[in-house]
């Protein structure tokens, strides 16, 4: 056999191998496996607290809805920002900084990470980093994947970019057509517990139309169910880790 048939056939036997090394972390996205031996990137943080999270926008129609009803609540959150809606309404994502909440990115576009390589799995999540950075003046650290699914080379490209990348311990499936704000709030409160990080949408571009509704109506219900329990509710920069107090940044 040639030198260069063995290079070849070196390569088609590694492919098991590197494929299996890329999707090994898609294990992650089993939510109670995940929530029991991956408490960093679950989001789990001290017991007295619980993070709120918002995925997809910003969306010029919906997020400032959210953003008015936090207002009169008091309360801030972390909202993970798709490069893209960041980019059509960038006074839009001022607003949610100077209203004291905190901003991670949700990636360039959101399309599934097993898709893309390591190279484009980095330019995405540069590009969505960077383009915060420009309009917000301040570079993300926090990172979360569409769908929530990570891959290897998402770890490696969050590490070079200095994201860290945070899931969630429960959300309320309010990207459906038939979710309602009762049906949020009792699929979030069936899990939620101190220590958690709460998943939720503030924009439907990739929900069903006019799903983000449910998410709002079921907000006020879930702030009450918190301070029912005891729960204080606020960014990720301040949930901590378990057994500790607040912190200044979620590492």
């Amino acid at each position: 056999m040639t030198a260069a048939r063995l290079v070849r056939a070196a390569a088609r036997a590694a492919l098991p191998v590197l494929a299996a090394v890329h999707v090994a972390p898609v294990v992650s996205t089993f939510g109670p496996l995940r929530n029991r031996v991956m408490p960093r990137l679950s989001g789990r943080g001290r017991a007295g607290h619980v993070a709120l999270t918002f995925d997809d926008g910003p969306d010029p129609v919906s997020t400032p809805q959210f953003l008015r009803l936090l207002a009169d609540r008091g309360v801030h959150a972390t909202f993970f920002l798709l490069g893209n809606q960041a980019h059509r309404s960038p006074g839009l994502v001022r607003d949610i900084a100077a209203a004291g909440h905190e901003i991670g990115v949700h990636g360039w576009l959101h399309r599934p990470l097993l898709l893309r390589g390591p190279r484009a799995t980095y330019d995405d999540f540069a590009r969505a980093r960077d383009t915060v950075a420009a309009i917000t003046g301040r570079q993300p650290r926090l990172f979360r994947p569409p769908y929530g699914i990570m891959s290897a080379a998402a770890h490696l490209a969050a590490r070079r970019l200095d994201l860290t990348p945070v899931l969630w311990t429960c959300w309320g499936e309010d990207w459906t057509a038939h979710a309602t704000p009762d049906s949020v709030h009792r699929t979030v409160t069936a899990d939620l517990d101190g220590g958690g990080t709460v998943l939720l949408h503030d924009s439907d571009c990739t929900s069903a139309p006019g799903a983000w509704r449910s998410a709002l109506g079921a907000l006020p219900l879930l702030l009450d169910t918190c301070e029912q329990r005891g729960y204080e509710v606020g960014r990720l920069a301040e949930h901590g880790r378990p057994g500790e107090g607040p912190r200044t940044q979620f590492t």
